[in-house]
C-alpha cells in the first residue's frame, strides 16, 4: 500500500489528500495516518509558533512542542471518529 500512497499524494495537483488515503486513515491504517499527519504537518507547525524566552530573557519565535503534539493528537482523534 505504501507505493500507492506516495504516488497518489505526489501527483495531486490541488494539494488535497486522495479519498483512498482518507478512508484508510479513518479505518486506522498506520501508513495512511502517517500520510495525513505529514500532509498537515506544516500547518500544525505554523499554528504552534509562539514567542518564547531563552535563559537570558531574550524573546524569540519558536515551536511550542506541547501545542504541536496536542494538534497532532486532535487530528488523529478526529480522523478516527469521522463518519464516512
Amino acid at each position: 500500500m505504501n507505493g500507492m500512497i506516495n504516488s497518489n499524494v505526489e501527483n495531486n495537483e490541488r494539494g488535497l489528500l486522495p479519498y483512498p488515503i482518507i478512508l484508510a486513515a479513518n479505518k486506522g491504517e498506520l501508513e495512511a495516518m502517517k500520510v495525513v499527519i505529514l500532509h498537515y504537518g506544516s500547518c500544525m507547525t505554523s499554528l504552534s509558533m509562539r514567542k518564547l524566552r531563552d535563559e537570558r530573557g531574550n524573546i524569540y519565535w519558536g515551536i511550542d512542542e506541547d501545542t504541536r503534539d496536542r494538534l497532532r493528537s486532535k487530528l488523529m482523534q478526529s480522523i478516527l471518529t469521522f463518519k464516512i
